[in-house]
């Protein structure tokens, strides 16, 4: 039910509009003069203002600046006796929603009075949507390693070397590579992202740099690439590890002349971008393997920025749960839970193979299921599936060695049930379960195949 404040030191006038607009289901209260109005503005939450201009004590138009200084987005009607255009427009020039004249239609006042309630909650759904889209989270902790990330980023963001982010998945490399752009002197300009591991290689060329209507089947018409749209701003390359060797080749070229041509173009394209990358990937490894290019690596490893995993920083990790605590309790419009000491100290035992994700994750759920204040028992009750589980529920009966026939079926026996271990103790996440026993995903999926291994068998 929305709240109005009527100001008017016309007491019939007052009476008049409450009558009508309680009979409408809102929730009106009145005062004679603007000092009290303003008081009541200050303490409490109302959705709309209709107030006189001519007042004894306070003229309308001073309450309407001092209103709106204490409320910038409270929606305020003027209303009087004396209504002409000039105070019309000065009345908008201050910041009114509208003006109407003493004594006022009742439909049109019904009308403005929708209309200016209506704005009113338009501004506040933008403003909370402006706030989710744009806001970059802050780089939580006080360890070491997080010091001197931080440091890291005040002294390369102005620049525009390239940087190359590594660490593992969940730990907050894209965080990261969002404070180098929104640290930059190209803040203004687009921060574009992209996922390489999430394109198919046959794609990933045309993602990048973009094609000309036709160059291929399904190319029906031109397409601007990430290059040409991050011109002027920052190029986020997610998971450049699995980009393939071709697409590779082509942003080297970019990357050394500042130019890209679109999959079946012949034209040249300059563009003014500054790279960031990531991965969750060794590429010395890859490198060797054949896997990356090595000239690649050099160009785009100007500053290397290695992201630890939570493990490895356990003593922020009470800080950061206070953090999510407060932004999910206040997304889902619920009183801030507490967390208990004991419960802080059972998270710090996790061993956190998600790293920030999975924290984020896991403080969700305690939130949701647990009472007023978590506690260790909570952390214990519902904990995240990649916890340790005990010896007596890891335990197997004895294996019968009489059932392979030679040691090549013993093997495939061993990994059929170690990568069904590492699939159920990942809730079935092939992606995260190929890191663990680091293989490539797309290996790991002709062993689930091999093996006919089924969630939920």
């Amino acid at each position: 039910m929305a709240k109005i404040l009527i100001i008017d030191d016309e007491r019939a006038i007052r009476n008049t509009l409450r009558e009508i607009l309680e009979y409408e289901d809102y929730e009106v209260e009145g005062v004679d003069n603007g000092i009290d109005g303003l008081e009541l503005i200050a303490k409490k939450d109302f959705d709309l203002v209709l107030c006189d201009i001519k007042m004894s004590r306070m003229d309308g138009m001073e309450v309407l600046s001092e209103g709106l200084a204490i409320k910038p987005d409270l929606p305020f009607i003027m209303i009087s006796g004396h209504g002409t255009v000039e105070t019309a427009v000065e009345a908008s020039k201050k910041g009114a929603f509208d003006f109407i004249s003493k004594p006022p239609d009742l439909n049109r006042l019904l009308i403005t009075v929708r209309n200016a309630l209506d704005r009113g909650s338009l501004v506040v759904e933008t403003k909370v949507l402006k706030r989710k889209v744009s806001k970059v989270r802050p780089i939580l902790g006080e360890s070491t390693p997080i010091a001197k990330i931080k440091e890291t980023i005040e002294r390369v963001a102005p620049t525009d070397a390239r940087v190359l982010i590594t660490g593992a998945n969940g730990s907050g490399k894209e965080l990261v590579a969002r404070w180098l752009h929104e640290k930059s002197n190209r803040s203004n300009a687009p921060l574009i992202e992209v996922n390489c591991a999430a394109i198919p290689s046959e794609l990933i060329e045309s993602e990048l740099f973009g094609h000309e209507k036709g160059s291929f089947t399904s190319a029906i018409k031109q397409r601007i690439g990430k290059f040409e749209s991050a011109s002027g701003g920052t190029l986020f390359m997610d998971e450049i590890g699995d980009m393939s060797l071709s697409a590779q080749a082509k942003v080297l070229r970019a990357l050394q002349e500042s130019k890209i041509t679109r999959v079946g173009g012949e034209k040249e394209i300059e563009v003014d971008v500054r790279v960031v990358a990531a991965t969750n990937k060794d590429l010395l490894k890859e490198i060797e393997a054949g896997n990356f290019r090595m000239d690649l690596y050099h160009r785009l490893s100007v500053i290397l920025i290695h992201v630890p995993p939570l493990t490895e920083r356990k003593d922020d990790i009470a800080l950061i749960t206070q953090s999510f605590l407060e932004e999910i309790c206040n997304d889902y419009n619920m009183p801030l839970k507490k967390i208990s000491e004991g419960a802080l100290e059972a998270l710090k035992a996790l061993p956190w193979t998600g790293n920030i994700r999975e924290l984020r994750n896991m403080v969700e759920r305690l939130i949701i299921l647990s009472d007023k204040t978590i506690t260790e028992d909570d952390v214990r009750a519902f904990a995240n599936p990649s916890a340790p589980v005990s010896a007596s529920a890891a335990a197997t009966p004895q294996t019968d060695f009489n059932q392979f026939k030679n040691f090549q079926d013993y093997k495939d026996f061993a990994e059929r049930e170690y990568i069904k271990f590492k699939l159920e103790k990942n809730n079935w996440n092939v992606s995260k379960t190929a890191d663990d026993i680091d293989i490539q995903r797309s290996h790991l999926y002709s062993k689930i195949e091999k093996y006919g291994l089924k969630r939920g068998e």
